[in-house]
């Protein structure tokens, strides 16, 4: 059987256990500092409370170091990774090549997204220098991602949800160009969701006020077969910084997916033990989302653009079709609550919002009055029945296990085994008192044997022989419950053991001859790691320099020409802006260029 893993996000402890709680099979989590996401930071002694829960479950534990490095950053990058290998995390995804020059604990090792993962060749390359895991270009096709998987045997991870980066991961510098702030440091100011006007040649505004350089989000849930066969077995959710519900609900929407594909697919397996029983019916739709995509996955082009707003959208409900002045009432049969958050694209004012104040007869009467057009189309972005649902025993994740109880000389023996084979006994003293109703007498130990509320495991048989005629009392047969599954969590702590990696020092060939700051090379153990395989570095990092006029900030899939229908090779559109377009917001100037070629825009500094 083949495992394959959902993977999810842990902005902290409580996060990453109420994923694993709702199906991951593996977790990724920031340590104190180098990860990509500051904001979700964590110490050892969190990541270990973790990775001690996540492995009861044969869940795995992720830890990103993924920022670029600066020279006086690299040690302790360095010990922190010893630390986290102390701590018994499974891998470390990381991004700067100067780790792979340090003496780094024996832990497999993922290169991030934001290593620019696109072409079989870097990935190739990759494998060759000692990663066992790559985590794929979101902008990848299915042909691209069999193309890999035919030229390579590296394990490839996908994001299949959530929020898009606008330009390939790893190359973007705008939010460092315009704020100091850098994505590849983890502290991205995310200019891609700010409102931009776009102007032609000369200096006419074609567009204003669109938030042209944010993308919908990501949702692939179709497509789980079709990446399966093109050799993905990790499937990745995005999200350290969503709040904890969109944790349960998206893992848990996955988790169903997955076990559906699996039951079609007899060759894969979860790659973790237990199994979910969730008390909701999870909905993508009733967490954050600004509308869905499935981006390029299929190698069709698709306008891909958030235009009206960067903000969650949420479910669609229906159209206005009766505004009063304290009401106001929609098209759809779906029930709205008091409590709800309920948002709509103003044709003047944009996004705007309102919570429902009470419901009657289908009358909604917001909190507040609100101008809401008829015809106009109404999203929930807060559903308050689904939060409270999630907020409480939304799911009961539990490892099944076999008891069998025996007669010896002085009492009993208690042998318990769990779905994964491992197994234990313990045996009691204690009077043997003959039992006046056999089939009472067994109900009860079965009944009590099953009490395993406050542990992870769930009862799946309990073997008695037929002939066996003893009472046991409730509080005896409690104690041997309690023993025997101690043993068992600890039996199950102590065989675990996160997998050791080797990283031979293979021939590598890197697929280009010369890297300049697209490299991302921050520290001289970077610069090393490069010129060691022949390659010659021409500029330092982007963040490592002062003058950013005219340098290429972005390259993105996403054609603002093909959003709005004037592609003249993909929709054959006649009219035509004047070119250099620029893109425009309250302070500064960007040109853009359409790379037609290579079916990319991209976006420069301005001279």
């Amino acid at each position: 059987m083949i495992p394959i893993e959902l993977l999810s996000p842990a902005k902290n402890v409580a996060y990453g256990k109420a994923a694993i709680l709702h199906g991951a099979d593996a977790v990724y989590i920031g340590a104190s500092y180098y990860g990509a996401r500051a904001e979700a930071a964590n110490t050892i002694p969190e990541i270990a409370e973790l990775v001690r829960f996540a492995h009861l479950y044969r869940a795995k534990a992720y830890v990103t170091i993924n920022t670029i490095l600066f020279d006086q950053e690299i040690e302790n990058a360095v010990s922190l990774a010893w630390e986290l290998y102390e701590a018994g995390v499974d891998a470390l995804i990381i991004q700067d090549m100067g780790l792979m020059q340090c003496h780094l604990p024996p832990l497999p090792l993922f290169a991030s997204t934001q290593t620019h993962n696109h072409t079989p060749e870097k990935i190739k390359f990759l494998e060759d220098t000692g990663f066992q895991r790559v985590i794929l270009a979101r902008e990848l096709t299915l042909d691209e991602i069999r193309e890999i998987r035919l030229k390579t045997r590296i394990e490839l991870e996908c994001f299949v949800h959530g929020a898009l980066c606008v330009s390939y991961s790893g190359q973007c510098y705008m939010s460092h160009a315009i704020t100091g702030r850098s994505g590849n440091r983890g502290t991205c100011a995310q200019p891609c969701r700010s409102s931009y006007r776009l102007l032609d040649a000369s200096g006419n505004t074609l567009i204003n006020d669109a938030r042209l350089l944010s993308l919908k989000d990501l949702n692939l849930s179709d497509f789980l077969p079709d990446l399966l066969e093109a050799g993905v077995t990790s499937f990745k959710i995005e999200g350290r910084l969503k709040d904890i519900n969109y944790v349960k609900n998206i893992t848990a929407f996955y988790r169903q997916h997955l076990d559906a594909v699996f039951k079609n697919k007899k060759a894969y397996d979860p790659a973790s033990s237990g199994k979910t029983i969730f008390n909701f019916t999870p909905n993508p739709y009733k967490t954050f989302n600004r509308g869905y995509t499935d981006y390029f996955v299929k190698g069709c082009r698709k306008k891909v653009a958030s235009l009206q707003t960067q903000k969650s959208l949420g479910e669609k409900l229906g159209k206005v079709n009766r505004v009063h002045a304290s009401y106001f009432t929609i098209d759809t049969p779906l029930q709205v609550s008091n409590g709800d958050g309920l948002c709509w694209i103003h044709p003047q004012k944009g996004i705007q919002g309102v919570l429902v104040n009470k419901v009657e007869g289908g009358k909604i009467f917001p909190a507040r009055p609100v101008d809401i057009p008829m015809g106009t189309e109404i999203y929930r972005n807060n559903d308050f029945c689904f939060e409270k649902q999630l907020s409480v025993n939304s799911s009961d994740r539990r490892i099944g296990i076999t008891f069998k109880l025996e007669e010896n000389e002085t009492g009993y023996t208690v042998m318990v085994e769990d779905e994964d084979g491992n197994r234990t006994d313990d045996t009691f003293e204690t009077e043997k008192i003959p039992a006046k109703d056999i089939h009472q007498a067994q109900a009860q130990i079965k009944k009590q044997l099953g009490k395993l509320g406050n542990t992870v495991f769930s009862l799946s048989n309990v073997i008695i022989s037929p002939s066996f005629g003893y009472f046991i009392p409730a509080a005896v047969l409690n104690e041997m419950r309690r023993q025997v599954i101690l043993k068992l969590e600890n039996i199950r702590m102590d065989i675990y053991h996160a997998k050791k990696a080797e990283r031979p020092d293979l021939l590598a060939s890197y697929p280009e001859k010369k890297v300049g700051y697209l490299a991302n090379i921050a520290n001289q153990q970077a610069r090393k790691f490069y010129e060691k395989y022949g390659v010659e570095v021409t500029e330092k990092a982007f963040e490592l320099q002062s003058d950013y006029r005219g340098k290429l900030l972005m390259v993105t899939k996403h054609c603002i020409k093909y959003q709005y229908g004037l592609c003249p090779f993909k929709q054959q559109a006649k009219q035509k802006w004047k070119e250099p377009l620029l893109l425009q917001d309250q302070q500064n100037t960007y040109r853009i260029q359409f790379d037609c070629k290579l079916c990319v825009m991209k976006i420069y500094n301005k001279d």
